[in-house]
């Protein structure tokens, strides 16, 4: 068996494997274009359910961490405070990344590291790769490949060189020393005030161990914005919050929402991941990955024992576990949230409602599956539209002068 990425996805589902099954450890080929530590475009967050995923594989985290207790929801002038019910672990992406390597290859299991995954052909019985020009044979392999997975092409049918349909979200991220009113904190800003100059997304600014800070946007697709004006609204947003961002200091990376009806898995093909879509509401990725994992790692151990590797179960699996669940329902939310004229009728119930706000809080926390809370979303959506314009209001006053 082969894994292509060896990020959180891919590490975990070859950790998880391991776990369950000890035997299968020197039968699990891990490769990465990468070197570890490498830079990844994300705030470091451990939201929703990542912890709960970890001890389903068998992980520890043995990276340094900062508790963030308080989330904080900025528009203009106006800024609401959140208590999470329990506090979100934030790490460096770097050093989870490289960690989650080494535990795999403390489990005895294979990691190459500088090979990218080159070509895929689905053949009778398994597939043949070409990896860092060797050529490689196995029963299946599995996608962890990032946004511009190769697998998922495959699986989509576009081919070597064909792209996904539709725009991707664009992520943008720099760690910078924690300026002196920064430093000591442990609250995460979202600030959505680069909404006014057409960024639909936010602006972050999460803590990171050895007081620094992580800084970054993301923008959803829909408005057109190049890489340069991208960068620069998040100067100009870190620089009203008193974060000097020198430029090009910002990285930028593509990646896809998840897509409830989009294929994830394939004859001998299964994806986790990046490659299979991350939160289109908030861009988080690590406990997406993970949780992906989760659910692919039994599908994994059933194809090896029967085997029947169509994988025909994952995506139904994938799309009625919690991850498949609250992923769904943030892409219906980031449409309302981020479409062109939309957000000035949604960004209000973020900022104005109290349960609304609770609800994400704990869904952020892990306390709660936001999916399975149908009838308080409902009414937290009729009773904004009740005061929708007086909220439109409010928020337009927040907001900074043109």
């Amino acid at each position: 068996m082969i894994v292509a990425g060896a990020g959180p996805g891919g590490a975990a589902v070859a950790a998880g494997l391991a776990a369950r099954e000890p035997g299968l450890a020197g039968k699990i080929l891990v490769v990465d274009r990468g070197r570890f530590p490498r830079a990844k475009p994300c705030g470091g967050g451990l939201t929703g359910h990542a912890a709960e995923a970890m001890a389903a594989l068998g992980l520890t985290l043995r990276v340094p961490s900062v508790a963030a207790g308080d989330g904080l929801v900025r528009f203009g002038r106006l800024e609401r405070r959140v208590r999470l019910p329990r506090p979100v672990k934030i790490v460096r992406r770097e050093e989870l990344d490289a960690s989650l390597v080494e535990d795999v290859r403390a489990r005895g299991v294979e990691v190459r590291e500088g090979v990218a995954l080159e070509d895929v052909v689905v053949e009778e019985g398994g597939v043949t790769l070409r990896v860092g020009g060797e050529r490689l044979r196995a029963r299946l392999l599995v996608g962890a490949d990032g946004a511009g997975s190769l697998v998922r092409k495959r699986l989509r049918g576009t081919g070597t060189g064909g792209a996904r349909p539709g725009t991707p979200i664009r992520l943008f991220r720099a760690e910078l020393p924690a300026p002196p009113d920064w430093r000591g904190r442990s609250e995460m800003l979202y600030d959505f005030t680069a909404m006014t100059g057409g960024l639909r997304g936010y602006v972050w600014i999460f803590p990171v161990p050895g007081d620094r800070i992580n800084v970054g946007l993301m923008h959803a697709p829909g408005t057109s914005l190049s890489g340069a004006q991208l960068s620069e609204l998040l100067r100009a947003s870190l620089a009203r919050l008193g974060v000097t961002l020198r430029e090009r200091a910002a990285r930028g990376w593509p990646a896809w929402g998840y897509d409830a009806g989009g294929p994830v898995a394939g004859q001998h093909l299964i994806t986790v991941g990046d490659a299979a879509g991350i939160d289109a509401l908030t861009g988080e990725g690590i406990a997406v990955a993970l949780e992906h994992a989760a659910v692919a790692v039994p599908q994994i151990l059933a194809a090896l024992a029967g085997g029947d590797f169509r994988f025909r179960g994952y995506k139904g699996a994938l799309r009625g576990a919690t991850v498949g669940r609250e992923l769904a329902l943030d892409g219906r939310l980031a449409w309302m949230l981020y479409g062109k004229q939309r957000w000035r009728t949604w960004l209000p119930l973020v900022l104005f409602d109290e349960e609304m706000l609770g609800l994400y809080a704990a869904r952020v926390a892990g306390g709660l599956v936001l999916a399975d809370q149908r009838a308080k979303l409902v009414r937290a959506f009729l009773g904004h539209m009740l005061r929708v314009g007086s909220r439109r209001r409010a928020l337009s006053e927040a907001a900074p002068p043109s």
